[in-house]
């Protein structure tokens, strides 16, 4: 017979606990920040970044004393073991994170750095937006699309990488807003369709480091207006 605290039961409860708590705590910051219950700077940059990260450090610390109480036979080897993989993944994504969003080119990226395309009717709704906007030299994959695409495909070419159509599609302009899954952040996008030649812009709304998604958001469009599709 098992002696008491022996299995999942006692401190080892409390224990995983702990551990779960860091990542369930995360989901729920990202999620009330993606649905409005709260702001960006409090569900990202006070829940998750200063709060999760004190978790998650928690959780680790957790795992590794759950880890122990295995090898002494008062706690489940099997919880332990998921514990420590849990808790790894949690505070290693939040490093991640992190670093993500301090690195990568800037949030406004366009194929046409000489004459940048204006948002048109998005206008009225952005902020401040990123300081500066960059090209295809810190974003490869910002290419223009070297003919005259019609509308229909520059509308395909938006819905294809994410976005939603916003204002009236013309033969000269389609614009489009993304919003990212977890916290929300909000990206518009610009088609500008010339004789010859298609180019593409997106930019974050807001002023804060998104770690480059304008860059991948941008890089999608392009591949697939060039893809004719």
């Amino acid at each position: 017979m098992a002696g008491p605290g022996r299995g999942s039961g006692g401190g080892g409860q409390r224990l995983a606990a702990m551990v779960f708590l860091a990542p369930m705590f995360i989901l729920v910051a990202a999620l009330g920040t993606r649905t409005g219950v709260w702001s960006y700077e409090t569900g990202h940059d006070l829940l998750t970044a200063r709060i999760g990260v004190v978790l998650g450090t928690m959780a680790v610390l957790a795992a590794l004393a759950l880890l122990v109480s295995a090898f002494r036979r008062r706690a489940s080897v099997w919880l332990a073991v998921l514990a420590i993989v849990v808790s790894a993944l949690t505070l290693g994504g939040l490093g991640w994170h992190m670093t993500r969003l301090t690195s990568g080119p800037p949030d406004d990226i366009s194929s046409d750095i000489a004459e940048i395309p204006g948002f048109g009717p998005l206008d009225d709704r952005r902020g401040g937006g990123p300081a500066r906007t960059a090209g295809v030299e810190a974003c490869p994959g910002a290419l223009p699309a070297m003919t005259q695409v019609a509308p229909e495909s520059a509308v395909w070419a938006l819905q294809e990488s994410g976005f939603t159509l916003q204002g009236g599609v013309t033969v000269a302009r389609a614009t489009g807003t993304h919003r990212g899954f977890w916290f929300g952040s909000v990206h518009d996008a610009v088609i500008r369709i010339r004789p010859g030649r298609t180019d593409v812009r997106v930019a974050a709304r807001d002023s804060r480091r998104h770690g480059g998604e304008a860059c991948r958001l941008a890089t999608r469009i392009s591949a697939a207006l060039r893809s004719g599709g």
